[in-house]
């Protein structure tokens, strides 16, 4: 296994740290391995060889571009802690944010397979991600065909992620907006073992991010806030955010996780 460490330098782990370490929660690649389990079953070589990428870590202030438009991928980074977002920019400068990363996702396997980067992925909080070399990733998709469908599958799901944003964007009002986002993001943080819905979560966006999102302004995300949290829907305190009627608060989102292809452990099924 190979670790970075500060300034870029690599070192090699013990032989079977792997074999040792496959459910180690602490291995920079313990939240990937866990959530491509959750596309589909792997096995245990199958971890042992993610686990074995080569990377380099990095720790990143929020804004630090990870990816740039226009640029040829090179490396494909995996979230270790802090948040991410995607994001686009008009001829003008206006930007739209269209996808955010937690901890233990991938952040560019959409560009695995493509030339040139078609968008921006950004850090949204100081972080540290785990930079693996494009063909590394590349050559375990196609040479371990469990890893592979669960690295599709991952990216279907992230599309299944756009086109609900989509949705979202066009067609609901900016209340039913800003509930459907934050349904989506406790649900995210809940599936990654970070959060619970019924207790809440630090909300990483500031209100201009969040407008970004949303398509709204920043004065209209304020006073949509305002107006969830004398419903009763919303309790914010400072950064924090909690939801004391989490039923109410998705459906006045018109929140249906279905989107998220999230499976129910106790079902082994889609919600």
């Amino acid at each position: 296994m190979i670790f970075g460490v500060g300034g870029g330098e690599m070192l090699c782990a013990p032989p079977d740290y792997a074999e040792s370490h496959v459910a180690d929660t602490d291995h920079p690649f313990a939240g990937l391995v866990s959530r491509l389990e959750a596309n589909q079953t792997l096995s245990r070589e199958d971890r042992e060889a993610l686990l074995h990428l080569p990377n380099k870590l990095r720790q990143l202030d929020p804004g630090t571009y990870i990816v740039r438009e226009g640029d040829r991928p090179r490396a494909c980074g995996v979230l270790i802690s802090g948040f991410a977002y995607r994001q686009k920019v008009t001829g003008d400068g206006a930007r739209q944010i269209i996808g955010l990363h937690v901890p233990g996702e991938a952040l560019d396997f959409q560009n695995l397979f493509l030339e040139v980067s078609d968008h921006n992925v950004q850090m949204l909080t100081r972080g540290e991600i785990a930079e693996v070399p494009i063909e590394a990733f590349q050559k375990i998709a196609l040479e371990r065909p469990n890893v592979g469908r669960a690295i599709l599958v991952t990216t279907l799901v992230e599309a299944s992620v756009f086109r609900e944003w989509v949705l979202n964007i066009g067609r609901r009002d900016s209340r039913s907006r800003l509930a459907h986002l934050l349904c989506e993001f406790a649900l995210r943080l809940e599936a990654g073992g970070a959060a619970r819905p019924d207790h809440g979560y630090e909300l990483p966006m500031t209100q201009e991010q969040l407008a970004d999102a949303t398509g709204l302004t920043p004065v209209h995300v304020n006073r949509v806030l305002k107006m969830l949290e004398a419903e009763g829907l919303i309790v914010r305190n400072r950064r924090h955010i909690s939801f004391p009627d989490w039923h109410r608060l998705r459906d006045v989102g018109d929140f249906n996780q279905r989107y998220l292809h999230v499976r129910d452990r106790a079902t082994n099924g889609v919600f």
